[in-house]
C-alpha cells in the first residue's frame, strides 16, 4: 500500500507542475505565449490553441482532484509502538489470567495481616 501511495503522490506533484506551466502559457484575453505558438502553425489558429490549452487545464485539474481523493484512501496505516505494547499486555493478561507485575518494583514477601494503625 505504501508504494501505491508514494506513486500517486509523485504523479500529483508532476501534474501540479504541468498545470502551473499550462496556466502560465495562457492569457486571460487569448494572447500570451499561446499566440506565439500558433504563429508558426497556421492550421491551429489562436482560438483553437486557447481552447486546447483550456481543455488541458481542466483535464489536469480534474486529474489532480481525483488523485488526491485516491491518495487519501491509500495512506498507509501505522500503529504506534504504544498501541503494540498495549495489545501485548492485554493479550498476556487475558491468556495468563494474572496481572503483570513490574519486576523493578520490590514487592514484600509477606504482607501484614493486620493494619499498622490497629495495634492491640
Amino acid at each position: 500500500m505504501q508504494a501505491a501511495y508514494v506513486t500517486v503522490s509523485i504523479i500529483i506533484v508532476v501534474l501540479s507542475i504541468l498545470l502551473t506551466l499550462v496556466v502560465l502559457i495562457q492569457n486571460s484575453k487569448g494572447g500570451g505565449l499561446a499566440a506565439n505558438f500558433a504563429a508558426g502553425n497556421q492550421a491551429f489558429g489562436v482560438r483553437q490553441t486557447a481552447d486546447f490549452l483550456e481543455k488541458i487545464t481542466w483535464g489536469l485539474a480534474t486529474s489532480i482532484l481525483v488523485l488526491c481523493v485516491v491518495a487519501t484512501f491509500l495512506i498507509p496505516n501505522r500503529k504506534t509502538s504504544g498501541s503494540k505494547l498495549r495489545e501485548a499486555i492485554e493479550q498476556q493478561v487475558t491468556t495468563e489470567g494474572t496481572p503483570i507485575v513490574n519486576p523493578e518494583v520490590a514487592v514484600p514477601a509477606e504482607l501484614p495481616t493486620t493494619p499498622e494503625g490497629d495495634k492491640n
